[in-house]
């Protein structure tokens, strides 16, 4: 659907970063409020609570996504309680098929969301998918499937990966320019273990 805007990205962000996202995304959707886009979430904290207050701040429709078995709402796990609560508070719950505890069942939902929107931001540092992240996969099997993809980092925004990635030259969008986030590059933090 043209008009849907889903947000995908490292999940693994550190306290600060979900605060400069919100900031970030919160200046990029207003334009499109106007041509009656809505943003597309699936419920959990960090980056989904990040892009849902950005896009209630800005005016587009919000759509959060849950879990669901059998048509059901499924079990949020506890971490992701809290924000999913509050993403409730959008205009339209969509309920999708898989199980939150299952890394391959979200990655479907992902792409299942990836194919259902008309542009993706991508809250991504360039790093490949690993055992944890597939930000690297969706944002190939968005650009595979032709949808628009915008990577977005503002200065200062980290996440807890692996060992730093070295990163090449920001990636293109799907239609061949180089983007690179207006406000500086999104870095990796390691944390030890």
């Amino acid at each position: 659907m043209p008009g849907v805007i889903a947000v995908v990205g490292h999940h693994d962000l550190t306290a600060p970063t979900p605060a400069l996202l919100e900031e970030e995304l919160r200046s990029r959707p207003a334009g499109r409020a106007r041509a009656g886009r809505a943003g597309l979430v699936r419920a959990g904290q960090g980056l989904p609570v990040a892009c849902g207050r950005a896009a209630r701040a800005a005016g587009p429709a919000l759509v959060t996504v849950l879990p669901a078995r059998r048509g059901l709402p499924a079990h949020v796990a506890e971490p992701d309680r809290k924000t999913a609560g509050e993403l409730l508070l959008s205009q339209t719950v969509r309920l999708v098929e898989y199980d939150p505890a299952d890394r391959a069942s979200c990655i479907t939902a992902d792409e299942s969301l990836v194919r259902s929107c008309g542009r993706l931001p991508a809250v991504w540092d360039g790093s490949p998918s690993n055992g944890r992240d597939a930000t690297a996969h969706l944002v190939a099997y968005a650009r595979s499937h032709g949808v628009d993809v915008e990577v977005v980092g503002p200065c200062g925004a980290e996440h807890r990966g692996g060992p730093p990635a070295t990163a090449p030259a920001r990636p293109a969008t799907a239609r061949g320019t180089a983007k690179s986030p207006k406000s500086g590059t999104f870095t990796e933090k390691r944390i030890p273990t």
